[in-house]
C-alpha cells in the first residue's frame, strides 16, 4: 500500500522583535528643541507606535506558551497544534527512549479525525518514553503470554519503553477498562496490557491494516498514534 499523506499541525504564531525608543530619543533630541512642538508631537506618536506594538507581541507570546503549556487543542478529540508533517505506512515504526525516562502511562484517549483516528497516550514521570509500533498476528500478554481479546480485524502492538513501576514514578497507572469509540473508523479497540520490565504495552485493534504514524508530544508527554482511515 503506497504511504499516505495526512493533514498536520496548525498555524504558527509571528512574534514581532520589540522596538527600543532610547535610541531614537538621543538622536532626535537636537532637532526637537530646534523644530517645536509640531515636531515634537509627531516623534511621540511614533513612540507611542513603537511601544504598542512591543506590547501586542508580548501579549501574542504570552498567550502562544500559555497554550503550548496547558496542551489546549492537543486532546484526542482536537486537533494538535505542534503535530510535525507526515507520511505514513504499515512498517514498524520505533523511537529509542531518553536517557532519564523513567514513566508510567497514567490516561489513553482515542479520537475519530477527518482521514484517520488518534490514541493519546498521557505518561507521567520524568523523561521521554520510546516505542516500537507494529502489527502483531496476535495480542498476548506480557510475561504470561496468554492471548488478550481486542475487537477488529488487525491488532496494532504499542510498546513504551523507558517505562516505570507507579512505585518507582509516583504515577498512578491506567489500568482500564479498555478504550472505545464510536466516532473512529480505524481504530475499533484499545486494550492495556501491563508494565513489565521496563516496558509498557497496549493492544490497538483495527478494521484493517491500515498505514499509521506515530510521535511524541510534550507539556504534559504524550505518545500518539495515529492510524488512517480505510478507502
Amino acid at each position: 500500500m503506497p504511504p499516505v499523506a495526512y493533514p498536520a499541525g496548525g498555524p504558527v504564531g509571528c512574534e514581532a522583535s520589540p522596538v527600543s525608543t532610547r535610541t531614537r530619543t538621543t538622536t532626535l533630541f537636537l532637532p526637537l528643541l530646534l523644530a517645536g512642538p509640531v515636531l515634537l508631537a509627531g516623534c511621540s506618536d511614533g513612540g507611542t507606535s513603537d511601544t504598542a506594538s512591543s506590547s501586542s507581541s508580548a501579549a501574542t507570546k504570552s498567550s502562544t506558551d500559555t497554550a503550548t503549556e496547558s496542551g489546549a487543542g492537543e486532546s484526542a478529540q482536537e486537533g494538535m497544534s505542534d503535530a510535525p508533517d507526515f507520511r505514513a505506512n504499515t512498517e514498524a515504526d520505533t523511537a529509542e527512549a531518553s536517557a532519564d525516562a523513567a514513566v508510567t502511562v497514567r490516561d489513553i484517549r482515542v479520537g475519530g479525525h477527518e482521514g484517520f483516528d488518534r490514541v493519546v497516550f498521557e505518561v507521567g514521570g520524568t523523561g521521554t518514553p520510546g516505542w516500537d509500533v507494529r502489527y502483531v498476528a496476535e495480542a498476548a500478554s506480557q510475561g504470561s503470554g496468554d492471548p488478550v481479546d481486542v475487537a477488529g480485524d488487525a491488532v496494532l502492538q504499542v510498546t513504551l519503553t523507558g517505562a516505570g513501576y507507579p512505585y518507582e514514578t509516583g504515577v498512578e497507572e491506567y489500568l482500564g477498562p479498555s478504550v472505545k469509540a464510536a466516532d473512529t473508523s480505524a481504530v475499533t479497540e484499545v486494550v492495556y496490557d501491563a508494565t513489565y520490565e521496563g516496558t509498557s504495552t497496549a493492544f490497538v485493534g483495527t478494521r484493517a491494516k491500515n498505514p499509521f504514524r506515530v510521535y511524541a508530544l510534550q507539556n504534559p508527554t504524550r505518545i500518539v498514534l495515529e492510524v488512517a482511515s480505510s478507502g
